[in-house]
C-alpha cells in the first residue's frame, strides 16, 4: 500500500496558552487515520491550539505527544523544535515557493531530494493527488485548487507523525472544497496519520470528522460524534454555535409517554417532540420544571402549499414568508407563525429549485411540516469547564 507511515501512533496531549488577554485550556487525543474536528466561532482558539502542538508558540503549561515521542512537556523541561517534530501543516494561504515547479515543491521537505526514493514519492503523490500532468509547472501557472493540492502533497512527502490543517479549504468554491475532502479522505486510507482540522464549517466537519471538539473562548465545550453534536447539540450555547436555526423556549402541554412524545407550547407554537427521560412531572425548581428549549434544524423542515394532513409527520405549522434569502447551496426561507407583534419565527433551508417550483415569495401563506424525531431538546445550562490536567 503506498504512503505508508512508520509509525501510526495517536497524538495527544493538553495545553494551557496564554496570548495577551485571551487564555486556552483544552486537551486532545487523535488516532492514526482519524480526524479531529475543531469547530468553533473566529478566535475561539483554534488556531492558537494548532500552533502549540506545532511548537509555534510556547504553552505555559501542558504535554504533547506526536508519533510516540513527547515533543513538550512543561514538567520535564522536554521543548523540541518545530522542525523536529514531524508535522504537515497546511493552512489557507499554502506557501508554495514560487521559483520552484510542482515537483521540487513537493519534494522539498525530503531529505535527498535528488534520490530515486524521493522521486518515487513525488510520483506516488502526484498520481494519488492528480497532478501527474502539472510537474514541470510553476505555482503562478496554477489554479488555486491546484496550488491547493500541491501544498498537500508537499506536507504529506515527509511522511509526518501527524497533520495539522487551518481552514485549508475556505478560500475555495464548494465544488471544489467537495472534490478535495473526498482526496482527502483517501489520502487518509493509505496514509493513516492523525489529524486536526481547524474549521468553522459545518459541512465541512460533518464530511470529514471522525469526532468534534467544539471550542469558545478558550474552553472545550463538548467533544464527540460529528453528526450528535452538529446535528442535535444537546447544551445550549454548542446549539448556537454551531449553528442551529431555530431554539424554541416553550412550556410542557402534555406527556405522552406511550408514544415516546411529549407537546409543547409557546406563543402561537404548538409540537409535538421526543419525551425525554430526565424531564418528570415535579422535577427541578417552582416554576421551571415544565420549560423546555427546543431545536430544530432548517433542513429538517418540509415546505407546502396546503396543509398534509394525510402526512406521518407529527407537526404541521402554518405561516407567513417574511423572508427569501439566498444560502448556498439554496435558500432561507423564513416564516412568521402567527399575526402576533411577538410570534414566533421559524427558519427553513430548501432548494433553488423547490423555491422556483413552488414560487414562493415573501407574503405567501406556506405549512411547515417536520417530523416529532426531528426536534430535540436543548439543556440551557452552562457545562461545567474543567482544567486540562
Amino acid at each position: 500500500m503506498i504512503l505508508q507511515n512508520v509509525t501510526e501512533t495517536a497524538a495527544k496531549g493538553w495545553v494551557e496558552c496564554r496570548v495577551g488577554d485571551f487564555n486556552l485550556q483544552t486537551e486532545w487525543e487523535v488516532q492514526p487515520g482519524q480526524v479531529l474536528v475543531l469547530f468553533g466561532p473566529s478566535g475561539a482558539g483554534k488556531s492558537t491550539t494548532l500552533r502549540a502542538i506545532a511548537g509555534l508558540l510556547r504553552p505555559v503549561r501542558g504535554h504533547v505527544e506526536i508519533g510516540g515521542r513527547t515533543v513538550y512537556d512543561s514538567d520535564e523541561g522536554t521543548w523540541l523544535p518545530t522542525h523536529e517534530r514531524r508535522l504537515g501543516y497546511l493552512t489557507q494561504q499554502y506557501h508554495l515557493f514560487p521559483h520552484l515547479k510542482v515537483a521540487e515543491n513537493i519534494s522539498f521537505g525530503l531529505s535527498d531530494r535528488n534520490s530515486a526514493s524521493a522521486k518515487e514519492r513525488v510520483n506516488e503523490l502526484s498520481n494519488l493527488l492528480q497532478l501527474d500532468e502539472l510537474e514541470e509547472r510553476y505555482p503562478w501557472e496554477l489554479s488555486g485548487g491546484q496550488q491547493q493540492r500541491v501544498a498537500l502533497a508537499r506536507a504529506l512527502a515527509p511522511r509526518p507523525a501527524m497533520f495539522l490543517l487551518d481552514e485549508p479549504f475556505a478560500s475555495l468554491d464548494s465544488e471544489l472544497r467537495r472534490n478535495l475532502r473526498r482526496e482527502l479522505r483517501v489520502m487518509l486510507a493509505q496514509s493513516p496519520v492523525p489529524v486536526m482540522l481547524v474549521t468553522h464549517d459545518r459541512e465541512e466537519a460533518l464530511a470529514l470528522g471522525d469526532s468534534v471538539q467544539v471550542i469558545n473562548e478558550g474552553r472545550t465545550l463538548v467533544t464527540g460524534e460529528p453528526l450528535a453534536v452538529l446535528g442535535q447539540p444537546g447544551q445550549g450555547r454548542v446549539a448556537r454555535l454551531v449553528g442551529v436555526e431555530n431554539l424554541f423556549n416553550l412550556t410542557i402541554a402534555e406527556r405522552n409517554p406511550q408514544d415516546g412524545t411529549m407537546s409543547c407550547i409557546g406563543q402561537g407554537l404548538r409540537l409535538e417532540v421526543p419525551l425525554d427521560s430526565r424531564i418528570t412531572e415535579g422535577a427541578g425548581p417552582e416554576g421551571d420544571q415544565d420549560r423546555v428549549t427546543v431545536g430544530i434544524r432548517a433542513s429538517d423542515i418540509i415546505l407546502a402549499k396546503e396543509d398534509l394532513s394525510g402526512s406521518s409527520a407529527r407537526n404541521r405549522l402554518q405561516g407567513k414568508v417574511i423572508a427569501v434569502e439566498s444560502r448556498p447551496p439554496g435558500y432561507a426561507v423564513t416564516l412568521k407563525l402567527s399575526s402576533d407583534h411577538d410570534a414566533e419565527i421559524l427558519r427553513c433551508h430548501i432548494t433553488g429549485a423547490a423555491l422556483d417550483e413552488m414560487g414562493i415569495r415573501v407574503g405567501q401563506q406556506l405549512w411547515a411540516v417536520f417530523k416529532a424525531s426531528s426536534c430535540f431538546l436543548v439543556d440551557e445550562e452552562q457545562p461545567t469547564e474543567s482544567s486540562p490536567d
